[in-house]
């Protein structure tokens, strides 16, 4: 699955999705490791996740990368535009189940946060975790996010209604974060 490099991180590359990578894709987002912890609940045929690739990925009003290890996709980064006049974008994430807990996720939203408020001028990036998925809420806190509020039983999920998580990080804060 050839790409040129769009960002380097310190354990993987980010690079533009590309129609070659629709089968890893539809393949990952089945796999009920992902799906659960990003919401859905209704599998993908090879036909919606080209309309994903199309409508979305292909949009002019998101980034999404897909994240690689040398020549191994291990999962997807992307910013999606809340309100461009406010300049606020929507982090999501996830990653591939035989890479999780290797430090990827958080390597790919550090490239993808500095990109998004040094290249992008972006003011506000907010994300939504949805309560079962413990890890994320951990890696969106270790990169300087807040949780800011909760949606109760705003998903259905395995027999269950989920809450889902808010969190935000502002310019000043992610700039500050060292300090």
């Amino acid at each position: 699955m050839p790409g040129p490099v769009f960002l380097e991180g310190n354990r993987s590359t980010l690079r533009p999705i590309e129609e070659a990578d629709l089968e890893f894709l539809q393949a990952q987002v089945n796999d009920p490791r992902i799906w659960r912890l990003i919401g859905r609940s209704r599998p993908l045929n090879r036909e919606q996740e080209r309309e994903f690739f199309e409508d979305v990925v292909c949009g002019d009003e998101n980034v999404s990368l897909l994240i690689v290890d040398e020549s191994t996709p291990i999962g997807t980064v992307a910013l999606n535009w809340n309100d461009l006049e406010a300049q606020t974008a929507e982090l999501g994430y996830w990653i591939a189940p035989d890479h999780q807990r290797q430090g990827y996720g958080s390597d790919a939203v550090e490239r993808v946060l500095e990109y998004g408020f040094d290249q992008l001028g972006l003011h506000r990036i907010e994300a939504r975790v949805f309560e079962l998925n413990e890890p994320s809420r951990r890696l969106l806190e270790s990169v300087g996010f807040t949780q800011e509020g909760i949606h109760r039983d705003v998903e259905f999920i395995d027999g269950e209604y989920q809450d889902a998580y808010w969190f935000g990080l502002l310019e000043d804060e992610w700039r500050g974060r060292d300090e």
